[in-house]
C-alpha cells in the first residue's frame, strides 16, 4: 500500500530560525542605528553646551551679574561690553584700531547681538548655518584682538600665549560650523520645525 505524504506536511508554520546572514545583517542595521542615535545626542549635547557660553556672556554682561562683569558695571547700568577688552588690546596688527572702536555705541550694540543671536540658536537649534557663520567671525577678531601669535605685548612684555595658532576663540568656530554642517538643531532642538518654514525651504543658508 503506498504511503502518501499530508499536504499539510508541506504547509510552513509561522516560526522561522533567522539564516546567519540574517542575524549578520540585522545585529549591523541595529549597531548603525545606535551608533546614529548617540552621535545625534553627543552633537545636541555639545550645541546645548556651547549655546550656553555665548548665552551666558550675554547676560552676564548685560546685568552685571559679579562674574566676569562686575556688580553695577552691567550694560543696563550704562556699563560698555567691549571699552574694558578692547582697550586692553596690547599686541597685533589692529591695536590701535581696536582701541578706537572700544566702547562705541555700534560695537557695544554689535557685539551683544552676535552674543545673543549665537547663544539662541545653538541653544533652539535653529538657524545653525548663520548662526556659525556669525559666531566665526566673532572669534575671528577675538582672536586677532589677543593675537596668539605675539611672543611679546607692545610694551615687551611677555605675551605668556600658550598658542600661537589654536586657542578657545579657534576651538568655539570650529564647534560651531560642525554643528551646522551636521545639522545639530534636530535633537533636542528645533531643528525640524525650522527646516519646515517656508522661508528656510526656499533659503537653504538659512538652515
Amino acid at each position: 500500500m503506498a504511503v502518501h505524504e499530508s499536504p499539510q506536511a508541506h504547509r510552513r508554520t509561522g516560526f522561522h530560525l533567522p539564516t546567519p546572514n540574517q542575524s549578520a545583517t540585522t545585529s549591523g542595521d541595529t549597531a548603525i542605528a545606535t551608533a546614529t542615535a548617540t552621535r545625534a545626542r553627543v552633537f545636541a549635547g555639545l550645541r546645548l553646551v556651547t549655546g550656553f557660553v555665548f548665552l551666558w556672556a550675554f547676560l552676564d554682561k548685560t546685568f552685571g551679574w559679579g562674574y566676569a562683569t562686575g556688580s553695577g558695571k552691567g550694560w543696563i547700568d550704562g556699563g560698555s561690553p567691549t571699552k574694558g577688552f578692547l582697550s586692553s588690546v596690547a599686541a597685533g596688527p589692529m591695536e590701535s584700531t581696536f582701541h578706537s572702536w572700544a566702547g562705541a555705541g555700534w560695537a557695544n550694540w554689535l557685539f551683544m547681538l552676535a552674543l545673543l543671536g549665537v547663544g539662541l540658536a545653538l541653544l533652539s537649534g535653529i538657524a545653525l548655518r548663520p548662526a556659525a557663520v556669525a559666531g566665526t567671525a566673532l572669534m575671528a577678531f577675538m582672536w586677532i584682538a589677543e593675537w596668539p601669535p605675539a611672543q611679546h605685548l607692545s610694551d615687551g612684555t611677555p605675551s605668556m600665549s600658550s598658542n600661537p595658532l589654536v586657542d578657545y576663540h579657534v576651538l568655539y568656530a570650529a564647534v560651531m560650523i560642525a554643528l551646522a554642517v551636521a545639522s545639530a538643531g534636530t535633537t533636542w532642538g528645533l531643528g525640524k520645525a525650522w527646516a519646515r518654514l517656508p522661508i528656510v525651504r526656499d533659503h537653504t543658508w538659512l538652515h
